[in-house]
This record gives structure tokens, sequence and C-alpha cells, in this order.
């Protein structure tokens, strides 16, 4: 009974029922019947067998039917059914098998489908980058002893070891020790790694920046925060937009060659009364030269050259219909953290705000280098370093005593330094709350500190005190005299330096640009303002309707997201909800974005892109990815696309034309002549000319100012105009070669002037 108790425990855990991220650690180990002494052998092969392994399942589907699927549409299933016609009815004059036509219709289909397959097939699994994504190795306590295991093999329950530079391997809990620091900017796009203290819970993919210590795991696989992004991922079906258009053209031209049908049969048998293996010539005619059967193939190649010049530009097409849809993409979404920013803190000189005298901006500066470390450095330490023209000018001149480290209770670092004349002094940096709790004048200077904190704020600048002391002769631990505040450094993560220039021209092409960001709101209002796309922005709670004190919560949430600038505070699920809403409002919507948290959306999103340095898991969840540093190819890569799409146009309108051309040209002489044309002849008439048009793909054309799109009527009836004009061309000709001496006498005229 005590086995069965314990499984049903691990299967409510398993579905989810038992909230062991923020219930208290002693009932996290009641829950998961385990002790801080770890799991045996035997009780881990349980619980492999409830919680299954902690990595992503990855789908795998035969490539027979793949290949095979791509024969499985309606445009193939017409030449599939003209090709069944060859084959079984009889033809002409004779009741013999029709194997030319049969084996060229089949080639066809062939040719096509390989080239879509290949196509596919090159395309990343964004589940299998997500998994890859897992920390493969990990220091687990089984057994009473430490050993390094597999991170496939952990379950709820393990005791791991977390220190500095691990990547960690599940969703766990800490348990007692000293503070870690994680950088989790790739699951949350929070730009600064977070303190995590004991009782905390850290997220699998995140990475320890500083500390060490053990944890208890209570989430692994798809049950993990990191998982349940990849499975938003891996249920995301595209259904492409390219897609759609292809389905509707080929629907225009069944309908097309039906009705045409249609009319040759009332004709054939009503009119005519002709034997039926004639009336089966006459309707393999029209479908073997009405239906645009290399379409997709002769598009394809526009789109694989036009794949190939957006390489030579920084920019590797995984899905090349994403070019199609990149000329449509009215709304680019993009992520802040290292995408439209460095993911690097730096400080703002011009704004550092002095409070004691005889100091100037590049000694607060100093005094704040020196209170940092020159290794193992934290993103702060290394934002204030970088600002000398030399690290090592940190500690030119001086000896070091004593460096106090960041800590969660005193919120700053401090040094305890000789200078050159051997007198002891003392230098601090930390949060301005704490760094004035330890000046002497802070009843002085306290509101104008909190002024400059607020002002810094509105523009989204993190703050940073600077303080110093000199102490007494004697020990390092004397508690020395006086502390003076010295100044204040704004912090913020600066943008990269081409996204403003992207952006504008973004806005100038038609392209609306909007910022969705896992960072503070102040923080994101301030990059947008940096960067010129406005400052209309919101934190994730609107998303959710839990704001009812604003005027923008009267706005429905789908005009809301549509005239916004962008969002703050956003977790993956609401970057793939914004975008699905603004598909839902016929958008064509782009998406970009460098981590794990952003790979939902690029999935969902018409066209994702993965900027340079993303993770494995974006690169592999997006339509396109980024080798070169900022957006500014994105630019180059939507002209690219106008320019592509201009060319697939102008073939759609060919194709339909000569759809129209075959149906209308062959039913005017079936009707009036009573014509029999050779199918086979069709046939070949049908690849040369898809042949000598996949010139088209390197024809001059130029982009269009504003997003494309499929205007299918106007596509339709142009094509229409032209097919019935050469219909009727082809008619007259037959017509002045068959019925009258037209050319008879024209021949003899051209070689008498040839003649002289």
């Amino acid at each position: 009974m005590g086995t069965e108790k314990t499984t049903t425990t691990l299967e409510a855990i398993n579905n989810e029922t038992v909230d062991l991220e923020n219930i208290p650690i002693k009932e996290v180990f009641e829950n998961l019947k385990c002790t801080e002494e770890g799991l045996s052998s035997a009780e881990v092969e349980k619980r492999l067998n409830v919680f299954g392994h902690n990595k992503l399942e990855e789908k795998k589907e035969s490539k027979i039917l793949k290949f095979l699927g791509f024969m499985w549409n309606p445009l193939s299933w017409v030449m599939e059914a003209a090709a069944i016609m060859a084959l079984f009815l009889p033809h002409g004059k004779h009741k013999g098998v029709d194997y030319q036509d049969f084996v060229g219709i089949v080639a066809l289909l062939i040719i096509n489908s390989t080239i879509s397959f290949i196509e596919e097939n090159n395309a990343g699994n964004a589940a299998a980058a997500l998994m890859a994504r897992l920390a493969p190795k990990a220091k687990v306590l089984r057994d009473g002893k430490w050993s390094e295991e597999d991170a496939a093999v952990l379950v709820p329950g393990d005791i791991i070891s977390i220190k500095l530079g691990d990547i960690i391997p599940a969703d766990a809990r800490l348990l007692n020790g000293d503070p870690l620091k994680i950088d989790q900017s790739a699951l949350t796009g929070e730009s600064l790694p977070v303190t995590k203290n004991p009782g905390d819970g850290v997220y699998s993919g995140s990475t320890c920046k500083q500390g060490e210590i053990e944890a208890v795991v209570i989430a692994t696989g798809v049950h993990t925060f990191f998982g349940k992004a990849a499975h938003l991922v891996e249920n995301t079906t595209h259904v492409g937009h390219f897609q759609k258009v292809l389905t509707s053209i080929g629907n225009f031209c069944i309908c097309s060659i039906a009705t045409g049908m249609i009319i040759e049969l009332i004709v054939i048998f009503g009119g005519q009364h002709r034997h039926p293996r004639e009336a089966v010539d006459s309707l393999l005619v029209l479908l073997i030269g009405g239906i645009p059967i290399a379409m997709p193939t002769v598009l394809s190649v526009t789109m694989a050259i036009g794949s190939h010049r957006l390489s030579q530009q920084g920019a590797i097409t995984k899905r090349m219909t994403a070019i199609e849809e990149m000329a449509g993409m009215d709304v680019l979404c993009s992520d802040k953290t290292g995408t439209l920013t460095l993911n690097k803190l730096s400080v703002d000189k011009n704004m550092i705000e002095i409070f004691a005298k005889d100091v100037d901006k590049d000694m607060v500066v100093l005094m704040a280098a020196r209170a940092s470390r020159l290794e193992n450095q934290d993103a702060i330490d290394t934002a204030i370093v970088s600002m000398l023209a030399d690290p090592k000018e940190a500690r030119a001149g001086i000896t070091e005593v004593h460096f106090l480290p960041f800590n969660p209770t005193d919120k700053r670092t401090a040094l305890t330094y000789l200078d050159s004349t051997g007198k002891m002094h003392r230098v601090s940096k930390g949060a301005p709350e704490q760094i004035l709790n330890l000046a002497w004048n802070k009843s002085d200077i306290q509101n104008r500190v909190h002024s400059v904190i607020d002002k810094f704020a509105e523009r989204g600048l993190r703050s940073l005190a600077v303080a110093r002391q000199e102490v007494p002769e004697g020990t390092k631990d004397s508690p020395g005299g006086l502390w003076e505040f010295v100044g204040l450094l704004p912090l913020f993560d600066p943008p990269r330096h081409d996204s403003a220039e992207t952006i504008r021209r973004a806005l100038e092409l038609g392209v609306s640009v909007k910022m969705i960001t896992g960072d503070q709101l102040a923080i994101g209002k301030e990059t947008g303002r940096r960067l010129g796309m406005g400052t209309n922005m919101y934190p994730s709670s609107f998303l959710l309707g839990e704001q009812k004190d604003c005027s923008a919560a009267v706005l429905p949430i789908e005009e809301l997201i549509e005239s916004a600038d962008g969002f703050a505070g956003v977790f993956p699920e609401h970057k793939y909800e914004i975008v699905r809403i603004l598909q839902s409002r016929q958008h064509i919507c782009g998406m970009t974005g460098d981590g794990v948290n952003d790979a939902p959306a690029l999935k969902k999103a018409d066209i994702g892109i993965a900027v340079a340095d993303a993770t494995d898991a974006a690169r592999s969840a997006s339509d396109i990815v980024l080798t070169e540093p900022g957006l500014s190819v994105i630019i180059h890569a939507v002209l690219t696309s106008r320019a592509i799409f201009q060319r697939m146009k102008n073939y759609t309108i060919y194709a339909v034309s000569i759809t129209i051309r075959i149906v209308l040209g062959f039913m005017l002489l079936t009707a009036f002549w009573k014509f029999n044309f050779p199918p086979f002849m069709v046939l070949v008439i049908a690849i040369l000319n898809d042949g000598t048009i996949m010139t088209i793909s390197k024809d001059r054309v130029k982009p269009s100012p504003l997003p494309d799109s499929w205007k299918l009527s106007e596509i339709f009836a142009t094509g229409i105009v032209i097919g019935s004009y050469l219909a009727l061309m082809t008619a007259l000709f037959f017509y002045l070669t068959f019925e009258t001496s037209f050319f008879a006498v024209l021949a003899p005229c051209y070689v008498y002037a040839q003649l002289g």
C-alpha cells in the first residue's frame, strides 16, 4: 500500500496538482517523498517510469510518408487523375495504353515532390534544438554518494549541486547555503542576473553566475518552465500564408479546367456525336495543359535564388516560403534584451550626479571600479570597469587589503586599500539606499538623492551609488571614520548602434515595430524613446485583463495590441498570444528574438527571425537566422523579399493566363474544328513553358515601397484577360492556317522581299 500511495502522490505532481515552486521546502520533501540524503538507484528507476526522462520528446516522422505527402494536394490530384486516364482508358484510333503521357505526368509529379521534400527536410527541428539546450551532465547525490550523471536521468526528488558556470539541468528549489546569482535572461528577458536565496526556485536552462549551493529537483522534462516553452513550440502548427495562396490559385485553375471539360463533353456528345475515345484525348489536353503542376517548383526555384542572395547579406533562410511572407510583413515584434540592445550594461557618464566636493565624474567612475572585482565579474562590475581606458587602472598605485563581495543583506561591495603614501581608504558601491544609510550627511542629501533616483527611473535607468571612507591606521576590520556619499551612476542596457536606423527604415517601408520585452516597463519605454519607436507601452498585466483603472483598459485587447508600441514584463505565453492576436487581425507578423523565451513566438509568427548569437532553441524555432550583429540586415531582407514577391506575382499571372489560354483555346478548336491535339504534345508545351519562364527568377523588378499582399482578384482578372487574348489569337492563327491561304500568300511575298 505504501508504494501505491507514493506512486499516486508522484502522479499528482506529474499532473501539476501540487505547486512545488511556492510551498515551504519542508513540504516539498514531504510531497516528493525524499530527503536531503538523496534517492536510491532503485527509487530513481521507479520515478523515471512515472515522470519520464528529463528531455523533450522528439516526434519522428516517416520520410517516405512525408515525401508522398507532397503529392497529396488538389493540383497533384488532378494530374494523378490524368495519369490514370492515360494508363487505363483507350485513346485515339487504337486501344493500347498511352505510356508516353503516363510517364511524362508521373515524372513531373516526382520532380515537383522531390524539390519540395528537399526544402522541408532542410528545415531545422525546434524540439530537437530545445532538447540539446538541456545540460548534458549534472552532479547528483544518489545512494549516499555524489556522482556525475546524465541530466536526462534526473527525477523530481534528486539532490543536485549547482556551482559557478553550471547550466541548471532541471527546475529546482535551493537548499541551505549562500545566495546564488542566476542569469535567466534567455528564459525571462531580464537584463541582470537575479539573486536567488535558499528556498527560492531556479529554472532549467538558466546559468549560475556566482555562488555554490545544493538544490532539490522539483520538475523535469516537459514539466519544467523551459519544457513548457518547448511544448508551445512543438504544438504550433504553421500553415504557411503562401500555401493558402497556392491553394487558391490551384482551385481557380481546377475550376476553370472543370468548366472547360464540362463544355467540351456537352459539345462532343451533344452536338458532334464523336467517339468516346476522342473525348478522352480532348479532356487529357485540358487536364495536362491547364494544370500549372510546375507552379510550386518554379516558385521554389525563384525563392531558392532569393534565399542565396539573402545568405550573402547575412540572413540564412530555413523555410523558403518565409521569403514571400516577409514581403508582406506589416508588423515586426522584437525582443529587447540582446536584440534591440546589446544585453550589456553600460554607464551613461554624462548623467552621473556628484554629491562630494573636489570630485569629478572620472573620479567617481574610478572609485566605483575600485569597488569592483577584476576577475569573476558580474554584469555591474563589468560595466563599471569597462568605463576605464585600461582595467588595470582600478588597482593602479594602490595595495588591496580586503575586498567585501556583494551579498543580499548589505547589497554593496567594498574595497579596503592602501594608497601610495601608506594611508588606508575604503570605497563602496551598491544599492543607493544602503549607501545612503552609511553617509554622515544623509539628512542633508537624501531628498536630492531620491530625486535623482526617480529621474533615472523615469528614463528606465538603474541607479548605483558610490561612497568613500578614510580608515584610521589599524587593521582592515577597523570600522573607520565617516562615510561620504560621492555620487550616483545611471546603469542602462544600451541599444545596438544600428537599431534606431533599422526601426526608422522599417517604419518608412510600412512595417510597424513593437517591442516585446521581459524587462521593466520604465526600461522598455526609455529604450523605445532612444530608438524613436514610441513610448506607448504597457505592462503584461494588460494582456491578462488585470488592469481596470486605466483608460487603455477599456480598449478591446486586440485593439490595444495593435495600437501599442510594446509590452513589458512578458513571459513566453504572452509573446505567443501577442503574435496570435495580431495574426487574427490579418497582420503578417514577424518576430525577432535570441532566447529560449522567444522560441514559442518565433515558431508561431509568420516570419520568425533569430538574431546573431541567438540560442539554439531560438534558431531552430525561427524561419530566418541572422549571421551579422544587429537588425539592419532585416531591411535588406525585406527589400530583397519584396523584389522576389514581384517576380512570383508575375509568374502567377502567367500561370493563370496559360491555364485560360489552354482551356479556352483548345475548347474553341474542339468546338469549331473538331481538332484532336495529341496530349503528349501538350505535356511538352507545358514543360517548355515552365522551363523558359524560370528565367523570371532573375528579372529586374522594383521592390514595393509598402508591404505586398496577394490581391487574388487582380491576379485572376489580369490572367483571364491575357489568357483570353492568347486563346483568341491561337484560334485566329489556326483559322488562318487551315481555313485560308493567308500564309500561302504571305510566304512568297516574304521570299521576294528578302531577294530584293
